[in-house]
């Protein structure tokens, strides 16, 4: 019933969330049409629809799914001014552990992935601990990390992947529940866990705080130091999820595994609208840089060109995004 009072927004019967939502990502969601309705185009003219079937669909659902568990954590992180750069060795490092316990020591399932998730977890701790505690920056506590994790996973292994023949654990990431893959259902839960901390906490509102002005931060009673060391071994902790994960899709432990992941979560992360410079972000920004990304890594490959362009292509998307965040700070200076 209409009791007279006009509605304040133009959103009609769209709920406020939802508006929002669009209004904030509204750039970023016609760069992902566009760049769907260009691969909607090229597989009319070849006659064929691979692009919208429900199989490649799931495929790329599944295949970014690595990606945003990492871009959640890093998302915090770039918020808070930071940057971690041992993601993809952290991602390594846990599905090789995780792996040979099971293959070569006879671990029970359950121990395993709770083993191989304190590898990232302790990987992160250690980055938040030498981040909160010290002056040294962010890259270089975190380049560091990256080549001690990376070293540690070929050590572990000898520089060989790691077979591992268990259903149960394959499961985990090659699994489906109905029509759905398992690590897409691991997508949505990390993603509402990630948005409830950052939109609905006490915790959320200190790292946009430390983020924007750690300065005023400390002055208010926060403690600047917890929220970063929250944020690092959150990223660690994603991180091993993802190592696991993609090793159990892989049917192996690869110490090779990881590689460029830390790029393609920093793309994500910038794509969606967080600032290099901290304090401006959001996850729901990052989920559709996760989908922009995941789409341009299958229509490269629908589109026949070679995988080493893909380094090229999402080198050339980070610079834009950076440049556009850059465009966007000068405009409100001025």
């Amino acid at each position: 019933m209409n009791d007279g009072k006009k509605d304040p927004s133009p959103r009609g019967n769209i709920p406020l969330p939802v508006f929002s939502f669009f209004k904030e990502n509204l750039g970023i969601l016609i760069g992902l049409l566009i760049l769907c309705l260009v691969l909607v185009i090229y597989d009319a003219s070849q006659g064929r629809t691979v692009f919208l079937s429900g199989n490649n669909i799931m495929n790329v659902l599944r295949q970014m799914a690595t990606n945003l568990y990492i871009a959640c954590g890093m998302t915090m992180i770039i918020i808070l001014g930071g940057i971690d750069l041992s993601v993809g060795s952290i991602v390594a490092l846990s599905g090789c552990v995780t792996g040979g316990l099971i293959a070569h020591h006879g671990y029970p399932l359950v121990a395993a992935v709770i083993l191989g998730l304190l590898v990232g977890i302790a990987a992160g701790a250690f980055n938040g601990f030498v981040v909160s505690k010290t002056t040294i920056p962010p890259f270089i506590v975190t380049l560091s990390m990256m080549n001690i994790a990376r070293g540690a996973g070929y050590v572990y292994t000898g520089g060989q992947p790691i077979r591992i023949m268990d259903d149960a654990f394959n499961f985990i990431g090659s699994g489906y529940v109905s029509i759905v893959p398992v690590p897409v259902i691991y997508l949505v839960i990390i993603v509402g866990i990630s948005a409830f901390i950052m939109n609905r906490s006490k915790l959320g509102r200190h790292i946009y705080a430390v983020g924007g002005n750690p300065t005023a931060a400390r002055f208010s009673g926060i403690k600047n130091g917890r929220v970063l060391f929250f944020a690092y071994l959150f990223s660690g902790t994603m991180s091993a999820i993802a190592g696991i994960v993609l090793a159990s899709r892989m049917f192996s432990g690869q110490p090779t595994a990881g590689q460029g992941a830390e790029m393609d979560a920093i793309a994500a992360v910038v794509l969606g609208g967080t600032s290099m410079s901290g304090g401006v972000g959001k996850i729901g920004g990052t989920v559709i840089g996760a989908l922009i990304i995941g789409v341009l890594n299958n229509g490269l490959n629908l589109l026949n060109i070679n995988s080493f362009w893909q380094y090229i292509v999402k080198g050339v998307v980070i610079l834009i995004a950076v440049y556009v965040d850059f465009i966007k700070k000068g405009r409100k200076r001025t």
